[in-house]
């Protein structure tokens, strides 16, 4: 339940995320509902922890950073959601916008599908099976 609700949490969470970012803005129940799923996917690693490794084809300091890089991720994830909950709600939380920390989380992101497609094809660990639905692990 937890793999499927991480999988599910972590799609969702760029599409909503490539939504709220286009068209200058989103609407109001839009923002609310990325806001939901990315503060659940940070709820769910905080309580049961996260769910990434890194794998044993990974050495030296890339291996010592990847659960630091993770947490970081998550870290942007949680304060871009709240940044982005508190200005829905006609407020603000000191620091930059969450447009800003949004732009920032989508740089993030593609660095980190990079990371993952170099690991899934050089490295061949299989990174890209841990985060897609089994269905499709046939043609990966």
């Amino acid at each position: 339940m937890r793999r499927r609700a991480t999988i599910t949490l972590h799609w969702l969470n760029l599409l909503l995320l490539l939504f709220v970012l286009g068209d200058g803005g989103a609407t109001q129940w839009l923002s609310l509902l990325y806001a939901a799923c990315a503060l659940t996917m940070c709820a769910l690693a905080l309580v049961f922890g996260l769910m990434s490794g890194p794998g044993p084809k990974l050495e030296g300091a890339v291996r010592a950073l990847h659960p630091w890089l993770h947490r970081a991720i998550y870290a942007l994830l949680g304060w871009g959601a709240l940044a982005l909950l508190a200005e829905t709600l006609a407020t603000h939380l000191p620091g930059p916008t969450a447009r800003k920390l949004l732009l920032a989380l989508l740089a993030v992101t593609a660095l980190h599908a990079v990371f993952n497609l170099w690991r899934h094809t050089a490295l061949g660990d299989g990174a890209l099976r841990r985060i897609t639905p089994r269905r499709i692990h046939h043609i990966l």
